[in-house]
C-alpha cells in the first residue's frame, strides 16, 4: 500500500480535509409513452395491408383470361359425347338411359307383382297403392317423431302393396322416394331393425346387386300368432325398398331374398 500523507499540524490542531463535492441530483423521468396507441396503429396497418393485398389480388385475377377446366378423368361421362353446333340442344335421355325418368312417373307401377297364389289385401296403412307419410312414419319408422323427421329429410311419396298367401303368410313391399337420394335412409332402415328381435343370421345377409341392402329372418317372436318374421331393406337411387313377411310357420331365407332382389332389379 502507498503511504498516506501525514497531515500537517498548525498551532497544534489537525488541518481538516476539504469535503467532497455534492452528488448531482438524479435525472427527472419524463412522461411514459402511450403503448396502447402504438399497438392500435400497428393493428390498423396490418388490417389495411390485408385488405389492400386482397383487393389487388382480385383485380389481378379479374384481368386474367379464364382457365379452362380439365377434362373428365373417366371417358364417356359427358353428354352429349361431342360438342353440338351452336343453337342445337341435346336430345333427352330415354328411360333405359336415365333411371330418374322411371321413378318420376307413377311409383306404384314399379312395385313387383304379388307372389303366385296370393291375394291382394288392403291394410289400414295402404290406400289405392299409396301410403301416407303419417302411416309410413308410424308403421315403418316408429312414432310421431318419425313423421316430422321424414318430411325434414326429403320424403316425397310412398307406394306399397300387401298380400296374403296360403295359411297365415302375409307380406308387403313399400317404396319410399326421397330427394335427392335414399342412401342415408337405407342405412337408417338397417340400423333400426323392426321388432327388437335377433335375426337368425345375426347381422343379416347382403342383397345381391346393392351396396347396403340386407335381409333378415327371425324365429319365434313372442306376443303374436305370426311369430315368424322376415325383413329386408335396400335402395336404388332415390327409392328405398322395405319388404316384410309374417307367418305362423318358419320363413325360408329364399322367400325374403327373392322378393327384395326382384324389387331392386325392377327399379
Amino acid at each position: 500500500m502507498e503511504a498516506q500523507p501525514i497531515p500537517e499540524r498548525t498551532g497544534g490542531a489537525r488541518t481538516r480535509q476539504p469535503s467532497p463535492p455534492p452528488s448531482p441530483p438524479p435525472p427527472v423521468a419524463g412522461p411514459a409513452r402511450g403503448r396502447g396507441r402504438t399497438a392500435l396503429l400497428i393493428a390498423v396497418a396490418a388490417v389495411l395491408g390485408i385488405v389492400g393485398g386482397t383487393a389487388t389480388g382480385y383485380a389481378v385475377q379479374a384481368g386474367r383470361p379464364p382457365t379452362p377446366l380439365p377434362v373428365l378423368a373417366q371417358p364417356g361421362l359427358a353428354y352429349p359425347a361431342k360438342a353440338l353446333p351452336a343453337g342445337e340442344k341435346a336430345k333427352p335421355l330415354s328411360a333405359e338411359e336415365d333411371n330418374g325418368i322411371r321413378t318420376e312417373g307413377d311409383l306404384r307401377e314399379l312395385l313387383i307383382d304379388r307372389p303366385a297364389g296370393t291375394r291382394k289385401v288392403a291394410p289400414d296403412w295402404l290406400e289405392d297403392g299409396w301410403v301416407s307419410v303419417r302411416s309410413y312414419a308410424h308403421y315403418f319408422q316408429g312414432g310421431g317423431y318419425a313423421f316430422s323427421s321424414a318430411l325434414d329429410n326429403g320424403l316425397r311419396r310412398v307406394a306399397g302393396t300387401a298380400w296374403a298367401g296360403s295359411g297365415d303368410r302375409q307380406g308387403s313391399v313399400v317404396l319410399a322416394q326421397y330427394r335427392p337420394s335414399a342412401d342415408t335412409h337405407a342405412t337408417t332402415a338397417l340400423e333400426w331393425l323392426p321388432w327388437g328381435m335377433i335375426a337368425r343370421s345375426g347381422s343379416g345377409n347382403p342383397v345381391e346387386g346393392t351396396a347396403k341392402g340386407r335381409y333378415y329372418v327371425y324365429d319365434a317372436g313372442a306376443g303374436t300368432p305370426l311369430r315368424y318374421r322376415a325383413y329386408a331393406a335396400a335402395h336404388r337411387g332415390d327409392v328405398l325398398v322395405r319388404v316384410q313377411l309374417f307367418d305362423s310357420r318358419p320363413i325360408g331365407e329364399k322367400d325374403i331374398r327373392t322378393l327384395i332382389e326382384d324389387q331392386v332389379e325392377r327399379l
